[in-house]
């Protein structure tokens, strides 16, 4: 099985070669990355661009600047390999993050996500197990009500991408909505041990504190909305 690796990057220079270094370094010569860049100004293009000349299997893309959720849904739409991988710009993988989850791809999931560290902008571990922190279960319902569906932890084949795309206008994120649907449609596995360092800084797109009970049950319905009108 081939593996396309996508990530959405928006000002991202003061991490992003560790990031591209850990990622590059488990795929293989048939893999690639497909990097979506959403207009950054910080000089996060000219480091693609410069990792790109030098690595084939790098594709940089102009994102749609439209926000993450649609420069992830860009990423993703212009995967061709058999497993895709979603991948932040400021996280850094484990070595065996790639052939762990691979495993469990070729043993018949639809889904698979794994736990990681939580650390703050210098590498320092804050919390040790993300899914310790949001109590991390399989479950549509479940997920439906608490979301513990993160992105950056998560790989799925290809299957999928016929129910996730194009990503509703409705969701609140993307990787709830991926999540739920691999619930709907195949078998989700969690690997319970840490398999990157979730990195957490000023700049990051996602919170970590939810928001007010209006807005949460506002997202929720966009939610069911879109689980409704969707296969």
């Amino acid at each position: 099985m081939t593996v396309s690796v996508a990530m959405a990057t928006y000002n991202g220079a003061a991490y992003i070669e560790r990031q591209l270094q850990s990622v590059l370094s488990q795929l293989q010569e048939a893999d690639e990355l497909v990097v979506s860049d959403d207009g950054s100004t910080d000089g996060t293009r000219r480091l693609l661009d410069k990792w790109a000349s030098r690595d084939a299997r790098i594709k940089v893309i102009d994102g749609p600047k439209a926000g993450a959720i649609k420069n992830f849904e860009h990423a993703v739409a212009a995967c061709v390999g058999d497993w895709i991988f979603l991948c932040d710009q400021d996280d850094e993988w484990d070595a065996d993050k790639y052939g762990s989850v691979m495993i469990e791809a070729e043993n018949g999931a639809m889904l698979v996500m794994h736990d990681a560290r939580i650390v703050d902008e210098d590498g320092r571990v804050l919390k040790p197990s993300f899914f310790a922190t949001r109590g991390t279960k399989t479950g549509l319902l479940k997920n439906l009500w608490k979301n513990s569906y993160i992105g950056c932890c998560m790989a799925f084949s290809r299957r999928l991408t016929d129910y996730v795309l194009p990503f509703p206008d409705s969701i609140p994120m993307h990787d709830q909505w991926i999540g739920l649907q691999a619930e709907r449609h195949g078998n989700v596995v969690l690997i319970d041990r840490p398999l990157m360092s979730y990195r957490r800084h000023g700049g990051n797109v996602t919170a970590d504190e939810h928001g007010s009970l209006g807005t949460m049950l506002k997202q929720r319905a966009g939610m069911i909305r879109a689980l409704c009108k969707h296969r």
